[in-house]
């Protein structure tokens, strides 16, 4: 695992800037002081809550549209909950506003506890200003909203206006934060056994060098959707999901951590990673699968790290390692992606075993659920682990598709351009042979990085060798760009990954995936990805390897020839 010493000095200054509270926010609120006379106002328990209200989910923010596919609400019944750092009273009724109560916490246990809300969801308003923990809940747990009646977290004002600290949520479903920033020096938003959770416009800030492991982390959940969002810190992941089934993180920068930018690992599946921004981490941008303790991972999804996992149309740059990666995937994949200045480190595409091991000592809680799980034919042991005994778990039907990876003058990668190991040994219920490169396919692809004869990382030693028939070091350069387009970006030092040039590369033709493992729901088999990042239709006579299109030199080419 990557140490946070191989991030550098500068990137953490910019991290730091990036995590500080704004100036426009109101000073922290001071606690309230004790009342000196017994007031008529009625216990906030015994309260009546607001009047319903139906709502139809309204449309972003000025300037901030929503990206397709973004999760739609739908129409639902709140009653709001003002809060009021500065002016509030717990004691109020807490509507309307100008009876606002003073904390979130006791806005919060305002919401009934351990039983599914069927009268009303709850609107939570807060008034501008940076909560400090005194005034959050200290363990958000056991709200059950729904569709028709979910918990909503928003400022009273603009996008950016609140600033909460970090918060560790159980067991709720159905909440939908938008707008808010979080920042601590610890881990900074973590939610178990979440059910249909939102996080739209936030901003969630960890630090690199510290005590923040994992900025964002979502385990044993489902239904989880980021959207517009920006996630930074953590000495390993800025963004974590164990056990995440359903859901996708769209249209947001997620950056500043030490090992990869993102994974989604544990028996993960059916996601959508799309149009974000994934950049200055160390290991790499993000990869489908990694290493879980067996006890950590959900039934039925016990075998593969990751399941169904789609990623297109993202931006990767400034990575020390890899732009992206699969690590015991099932139907993963990865097209139309830009990376540039990416894997200095090593390699800048990786397709590898994922880890399995039985955390822990004997006797410790839920391990007995290891033995469990291998009984269900699970993939896994119960080994106490050593650092080598762990379960290496294969990937099948990795299909790598129409990326652009760009490495400038310079730089390079530091070996080769891919890392695809050989067969390991069989353990823990992996039937053989046990390989990386099972049905593995890579085309479309333009990769320029390092000189005409660097290393492909592939021979007879590796995987993808000379027998395998759908990935082999001939098929991977006749059906790939490697080194031989020079592509050309407008302004990737700015920001702006479009292409300057015409590559005329003709985008392979991704087929769609089939379905094998009965065990397990099927995930969506259709690969096709029908628009660029800016949201243009792709088209048999318009399309390009990469993020974007090239469509305005397409235009040019028309009007002058």
């Amino acid at each position: 695992m990557s140490q946070t010493l191989s991030i550098t000095f500068t990137m953490f200054l910019i991290l730091t800037a990036c995590a500080a509270p704004t100036s426009a926010l109101t000073p922290t609120p001071q606690p309230s002081p004790q009342p000196t006379a017994i007031t008529e106002t009625p216990d906030p328990k015994l309260t009546p809550i607001p009047s319903p209200t139906l709502f139809t989910f309204p449309t972003a923010e000025s300037g901030q549209p929503l990206p397709a596919g973004a999760y739609d609400p739908g129409t639902y019944v709140i009653s709001d909950i003002w809060v009021d750092p500065i002016n509030g009273d717990d004691t109020r009724a807490g509507f309307p506003q100008d009876q606002a109560v003073r904390t979130l916490a006791e806005a919060w246990n305002r919401i009934p506890q351990g039983a599914p809300l069927n009268e009303t969801g709850y609107r939570i308003n807060l008034l501008p200003g940076t909560y400090t923990p005194e005034y959050t809940p200290n363990y958000w747990e056991s709200r059950y909203g729904s569709a028709q009646f979910p918990i909503i977290i928003q400022p009273a004002g603009s996008n950016g206006t609140v600033t909460l600290p970090s918060v560790n949520i159980y067991d709720v479903r159905y909440l939908y934060i938008f707008g808010i920033n979080f920042q601590s020096e610890n881990d900074v938003f973590h939610c178990e056994k979440c059910d249909h959770i939102l996080l739209r416009d936030v901003t969630i800030a960890g630090a690199l060098l510290g005590s923040t492991q994992e900025a964002v982390k979502f385990n044993q959940s489902q239904n989880i959707f980021i959207e517009n969002s920006t996630i930074s810190g953590g000495w390993d992941n800025a963004v974590d999901f164990v056990a995440v089934q359903y859901g996708h993180v769209l249209d947001s920068e997620i950056f500043g951590s030490g090992d990869w930018c993102m994974y989604a690992k544990g028996g993960s599946a059916y996601l959508r990673v799309e149009g974000n921004e994934f950049h200055s981490c160390g290991t790499g941008g993000f990869t489908a699968g990694q290493g879980t303790g067996f006890q950590f991972m959900v039934a039925p999804w016990l075998q593969y790290e990751a399941y169904d996992v789609k990623v297109v149309n993202n931006i990767f740059h400034d990575l020390e390692g890899a732009a992206f990666g699969v690590n015991g995937g099932y139907n993963i994949l990865i097209a139309y992606n830009t990376a540039y200045r990416v894997g200095r480190r090593s390699h800048v595409i990786e397709v590898a075993f994922g880890g399995r091991s039985c955390d822990g000592q004997p006797g410790d809680e839920g391990r007995e659920r290891c033995d469990e799980y291998a009984a269900q034919g699970g993939w896994g042991n119960s080994l106490i682990p050593d650092g080598n005994n762990y379960v290496r778990i294969p990937n099948h039907n990795v299909f790598i598709y129409n990326n652009l990876i760009f490495n400038p003058d310079g730089y390079q990668s530091q070996w080769q351009h891919f890392f695809i190991p050989g067969p390991a040994p069989v353990s823990g219920g992996v039937p053989a042979p046990v390989t990386a490169d099972n049905n593995l396919v890579i085309k479309g692809n333009v990769i320029w990085n390092g000189p005409a004869g660097h290393p492909l990382g592939v021979d007879d030693t590796t995987g993808c060798a000379a027998e395998n028939p759908t990935c082999n070091p001939t098929q991977i350069l006749s059906e790939n760009a490697i080194n031989t387009v020079k592509p050309e970006l407008i302004a990737p030092d700015s920001g702006d990954y479009h292409l300057l040039n015409r590559l005329n590369v003709t985008p392979a033709v991704i087929p769609p995936f089939v379905w094998e493992i009965g065990t397990v729901p099927q995930g969506n088999l259709d690969n096709s990805v029908p628009t660029d990042r800016d949201g243009h239709p792709r088209t048999n006579s318009d399309n390009a390897p990469g993020a974007y299109l090239e469509r305005w030199l397409v235009w040019l080419s028309l009007l002058f020839g």
